[in-house]
């Protein structure tokens, strides 16, 4: 996670990275780009590039904030994708089905 400069959220919260393109709206995408640059820099979590990857060490993340946060979640991926195992994922375990 880290502190985030866009006005509308404090931190971004990236459990998981990279995607794969499924329309015309994916031609220019900025976390693809961004992915690329993350990977020459050395960021820990972009070693694959733009490969959709999965963190589960970044799962509990959000629970260890003392107070509340607005998090911009999946800004680098599709939380959504259908590799994705949303099913078996302790945090939607926690905070959706309490």
């Amino acid at each position: 996670m880290s502190k985030s400069k866009i006005e509308w959220t404090e931190d971004t919260w990236n459990p998981t990275t990279g995607c794969n393109k499924v329309s015309p709206g994916c031609k220019n995408c900025y976390a693809e780009i961004m992915a690329y640059r993350l990977r020459a820099m050395g960021v820990n979590g972009y070693e694959n590039g733009f490969d959709l990857t999965l963190h589960p060490s970044r799962l509990e993340q959000p629970l260890k904030k003392k107070k509340s946060t607005t998090y911009f979640v999946n800004s680098m991926s599709d939380l959504f994708h259908k590799n994705v195992p949303l099913y078996s994922n302790p945090f939607f375990e926690k905070n959706i089905h309490p």
